[in-house]
């Protein structure tokens, strides 16, 4: 074999095991993404959150844009929808609201598929209440501390007592009082009585 023949086939292989590695990477590419897509395709619930009342809820069924809206509970904890009626919301699991939709619509859908998604937050909340600015209700989002709590009120009035906060947790064992010394937290001490608020909690600044 001449010079020039062993450096045309030497090209010719190069060629070819360029290809081929290009070829597997984009197998793999369209495994990977077919595999995301799969993982993507599935509906997790976090069966810990129950709906309550004032949540805005997305619900969504599919092929049915009459029946699909957004849609909020009602005080007394349901919500209306055509074709189901009225439907208890509060006190269920997405999930279980889901499944609950889907069996009153089997009368007039072949095999429903219904989503309930959770827009808004509004039947989670915590009090404030005594020597602050702006005592009442807040929405719990992104998971307040104490500390966040007192700046949404507004801050403290000028005669608060800010040594001898307390926050009231009711409990399985009944309600328990938590201190909560601003004076020290401000200064950096005893950062553990700055505590993530819970739903139902109360804040009393004296």
């Amino acid at each position: 074999m001449t010079m020039k023949a062993c450096r045309q086939c030497g090209g010719r292989l190069a060629m070819l095991l360029v290809c081929a590695l290009f070829t597997g990477s984009l197998l793999a590419q369209t495994s990977a993404a077919g595999h995301e897509t799969d993982a993507s395709a599935g509906k997790p619930h976090d069966d810990r959150f129950v709906i309550g009342n004032d949540d805005v809820l997305a619900i969504n069924v599919w092929k049915e844009p009459d029946i699909s809206r957004s849609i909020p509970v009602r005080s007394d904890g349901k919500i209306s929808l055509p074709l189901v009626g009225e439907v208890q919301a509060a006190g269920l699991t997405p999930l279980q609201l889901e499944k609950d939709i889907a069996g009153r619509l089997k009368n007039y859908i072949s095999e429903p598929e219904v989503t309930v998604m959770v827009e808004t937050v509004n039947s989670q909340k915590f009090n404030i209440l005594g020597q602050v600015v702006k005592p009442g209700s807040y929405g719990i989002a992104n998971s307040p501390t104490v500390l966040d709590a007192i700046a949404l009120a507004g801050g403290f009035r000028d005669f608060a007592k800010k040594k001898s906060v307390y926050v009231l947790r009711q409990g399985p064992s009944g309600e328990s009082r938590l201190p909560f010394n601003y004076k020290e937290v401000s200064q950096g001490k005893n950062m553990a009585q700055n505590i993530k608020l819970q739903p139902g909690d109360t804040i009393i600044v004296p």
